[in-house]
């Protein structure tokens, strides 16, 4: 095989290492470390998406069953989120995907150093949260250019998902 199909598979264990520990941060390490090597952006969350694939299929019917789903939030969110997905995958994969590499990485660094500060700080208690649309939309844009879910760790962390 490749080699770099190893490495591949190494970047994806310790993204997944980092997600277990923190509940977050799969897309965020992963994108952030097949950049690295060298992929493109387009490429890079291309191989996360399909990653994240089976996980969040197992995930979202252990939650199911478990009764932790707030169906209503996801209706707010599931249409609105692939209208920017979509929308964030095909500015990506246009050829401007190229000239977003250094807004990508910016992004990327920000989002880790957002990742440190919430494992570092104290939980906070839950709080509501508006405008859930637009949330989505938005989180599915940068999901698809940069990796990470923006909308679900922060409804995550306002206790809205029932967990």
């Amino acid at each position: 095989m490749d080699e770099f199909f190893w490495w591949i598979v190494l970047i994806g264990f310790i993204a997944q290492l980092i997600d277990g520990a923190l509940g977050m941060a799969y897309g965020l390490t992963s994108t952030s470390l097949l950049i690295t090597l060298g992929l493109p952006p387009a490429q890079a969350s291309a191989t996360v998406h399909a990653a994240e694939i089976a996980t969040t299929a197992v995930s979202g019917t252990a939650h199911h069953f478990a009764r932790n789903v707030d169906w209503r939030m996801v209706r707010q969110l599931a249409l609105a989120g692939a209208i920017g997905g979509c929308a964030g995958a095909a500015l990506l994969s246009s050829g401007i995907g190229d000239y977003l590499a250094p807004f990508v990485a910016v992004y990327l660094s920000a989002l880790g150093v957002l990742v440190i500060a919430k494992a570092l700080r104290k939980v906070q208690p839950p709080a509501a949260i508006r405008g859930l649309t637009p949330l989505g939309m938005i989180g599915g844009f940068l999901d698809a250019i940069g990796g990470w879910r923006l909308g679900t760790d922060r409804i995550k962390h306002a206790g809205l998902s029932r967990q």
